[in-house]
């Protein structure tokens, strides 16, 4: 008795763990820079390359091979387009325009450089970011924040979308 309730209890943990380890994260990072000299608030977004990718092929019909020699033309067009849609900002309670500047690629991870005209004082920054959250309802979206020196957060899931940070 004691040997087979043993086993079960191995069999269990086991199950439980193996179980555990294919629980896939779904997280990108956005760190928002005030600049004041230029007037400006420059984001840097982290993306996993494999789900921006899955996200990309569904939304639109087509393999994109990101990060491979067989990477298609209009992938950074692409990538600028859909960041473009899923990314607001307001600052000061003024709507702010993103403007896409480039991507890259950091092993398996892209990242995307915005910017957003700012004045010279924020007091506040508001951000709507739904990046990935249409093909992963888990996704969530860290958005870091500096401004004057104040570092501030918000988690951004599916849930909640948007959030203010005030300095």
């Amino acid at each position: 008795m004691k040997n087979a309730l043993r086993y079960i209890l191995l069999v269990t943990l086991t199950l439980s763990l193996t179980s555990a380890g294919v629980h896939k994260y779904y997280i990108a990072v956005f760190q928002m820079d005030h600049k004041p000299e230029k007037k400006t608030i420059q984001i840097t977004g982290r993306i996993f390359i494999d789900d921006l990718e899955k996200t990309l092929n569904a939304k639109y019909g087509k393999t994109f091979y990101l990060a491979t020699t067989k990477e298609l033309p209009e992938t950074t067009n692409t990538v600028k387009q859909y960041l473009l849609d899923k990314i607001t900002v307001r600052v000061n309670g003024k709507s702010a325009p993103v403007t896409f500047l480039a991507k890259e690629v950091d092993d398996d991870i892209l990242v995307g450089y915005l910017t957003v005209p700012a004045p010279k004082k924020v007091t506040s920054i508001e951000v709507r970011n739904t990046v990935l959250q249409d093909m992963f309802r888990e996704q969530q979206n860290m958005i870091n924040t500096k401004v004057n020196n104040e570092r501030k957060s918000l988690l951004l899931t599916h849930d909640t979308p948007s959030g203010t940070v005030t300095f």
